[in-house]
């Protein structure tokens, strides 16, 4: 695909037929004046996330700021949230394109995060025609139940750039493209129908990047006439840095937040990310993680609290089961687990959860439907006994669990499977029942790394070294092919998949994301 000039001076993109709905020339005005205006923020942000993973790197480690004290001891609240956004039970999640959309949006769920982050591969054809599928879903075209879920949308994060349209010779951040394009298209769309813009914020690392957000926010709400707070934003904390500075993330964002997001499973892969270079955040077996492992359930228990008493709804972690429709008895016991841990959640004081299919939402209502009853939420309730300290936060070494050849094994295959699928433009992959995405391949793979930087000994006696991975690869990569078929096999790209995380794995250094790696073969 060629690049096109475009009527603002100053833009390129690459030629498709969806551009001309969603890239108008009025669209490019926006685009382009969000990207002037913020990019120099963004990378400012950028340079002070790279310092100071090198001084962790050095051996500093996170705490509570005592710069920032004042506000972890303030009185002081976010704004009330907005009606459609009070009952938030069940959140449903997926991937962009329209039959996953028409899905979800007819499914009974409370609230569906309409997703360009970790379950839509980022490819050109994909963001496009994802905004072209948001501006039905507000209009209405997509649904057919009276009462359909609360759209949110969530971008991509700050650290990506969106490489198809580039203004002043530079691409524009990936945040500003999605959230740009659709705030300029739906904004008074989803306010006459009764709800407003509501937004999504992955991968947030600490206030700086609240801060930045809330600036975005307030000058697009100038510039497109819309009252201040109209803007309404979710936070997820999904790095351990944020998990030090919630508080501080809701004060900057406190006119247009409301609640918090716990995100498991990318939690975990930054945690090892994060301290890549230490033995001590050594992570198990991904079986051997959950909700209840100390320093995971730590970082819950600290998020319910402070949301709580900032009035913010906290919002549980991501169910990926995928029932079997055709042998549900298979699958059962996935769902029982699943129901066990909805239930857990409300009573922790959650005020909603995530899930990945709509055969889930049904289940996971009941289970907060015991606890909330006819509330919509529980905000009201103070989970004054949480006392959580900064080495509470960071003990994984007290993990209990082991690193063996099947956990290996299996982070190989579903990297691989997961991979070759996202560079066909498959974010969303069903892998043993499981929905799998972007943060559950990000964990697979620097678990990977992780065990082979460090030399881990597995619980067979067998040391993690290159010769050994080597083999294994080979193995996995021959077991995947023959489990696939021939025509599933074909339609993806797993023979790059291979490649490329055959490059990361066997680096000197970590790459901080999959995805940007694997980005030039979209």
């Amino acid at each position: 695909m060629a690049a096109v000039g475009s009527l603002q001076q100053g833009l390129s993109f690459t030629e498709h037929p969806a551009t001309v709905a969603v890239l108008t020339p009025q669209t490019q005005d926006f685009l382009a004046e969000l990207h002037r205006r913020f990019e120099p923020g963004r990378r400012k942000l950028m340079a002070d996330r790279a310092d100071r993973q090198r001084s962790i790197d050095a051996g500093a480690r996170p705490s509570f700021a005592a710069e920032t004290a004042h506000i972890r001891s303030g009185d002081w609240h976010i704004a009330p949230a907005p009606p459609d956004l009070t009952n938030r039970r069940t959140e449903l999640t997926g991937p962009v394109d329209r039959e996953a959309m028409v899905e979800a949006l007819n499914s009974g769920a409370s609230v569906f995060m309409a997703d360009f982050e970790d379950t839509t591969s980022p490819t050109w054809v994909n963001c496009l025609e994802g905004q072209l599928n948001l501006k039905h879903a507000y209009d209405g075209s997509l649904v057919t139940e009276s009462k359909p879920p609360t759209l949110v949308v969530r971008t991509r994060g700050w650290h990506l750039v969106e490489p198809n349209l580039n203004i002043d010779s530079a691409p524009i951040a990936a945040a500003l493209f999605d959230f740009g394009i659709c705030l300029f298209h739906n904004a008074q769309a989803a306010l006459d129908s009764g709800s407003g813009p509501y937004f999504y914020l992955p991968k947030v690392e600490g206030a700086a990047d609240a801060r930045l957000w809330r600036e975005v926010f307030r000058w697009a709400e100038e510039t497109l006439e819309l009252a201040q707070g109209t803007i309404r934003a979710t936070v997820l904390i999904e790095t351990i840095l944020a998990a030090f500075e919630m508080d501080e993330i809701l004060f900057e964002l406190r006119d247009h937040i409301t609640g918090l997001h716990t995100g498991n499973w990318d939690y975990l892969f930054n945690m090892a990310k994060t301290f890549r270079h230490d033995p001590a955040f050594i992570l198990p077996d991904r079986e051997c993680l959950n909700a209840t492992t100390p320093f995971i359930r730590a970082f819950t228990e600290l998020l319910i609290s402070v949301c709580h008493r900032r009035g913010a709804h906290a919002i549980g972690g991501m169910s990926g089961v995928v029932p079997d429709p055709v042998d549900p008895a298979r699958t059962a016991p996935s769902l029982r687990s699943m129901a066990v841990d909805k239930r857990r959640e409300a009573g922790d004081g959650f005020d909603g959860t995530r899930i990945a299919h709509p055969a889930l939402v049904e289940t996971a209502e009941a289970e907060f439907d015991r606890v909330l009853s006819y509330r919509p939420h529980q905000v009201e309730f103070q989970r004054d006994d949480v006392y959580v300290t900064a080495g509470d936060l960071l003990a994984v070494a007290s993990t209990r669990g082991e690193c063996t050849e099947t956990g290996l094994r299996r982070n190989i295959c579903i990297a691989l499977h997961y991979l070759g699928q996202w560079l066909a433009g498959n974010g969303a992959v069903v892998i043993d029942d499981n929905l799998e995405d972007a943060a559950t391949a990000e964990l697979c793979r620097t678990q990977i790394w992780q065990w082979r930087h460090h030399g881990v000994t597995l619980s067979n006696g067998v040391k993690v070294d290159d010769a050994m991975l080597m083999r294994v690869f080979d193995e996995e990569f021959e077991l995947l092919h023959d489990k696939l078929g021939a025509d599933d096999w074909a339609a993806g790209k797993f023979t790059e998949a291979a490649r490329i995380l055959h490059e990361v794995t066997f680096a000197d250094e970590l790459c901080d994301y999959l995805t940007i790696a694997a980005d030039p073969l979209l």
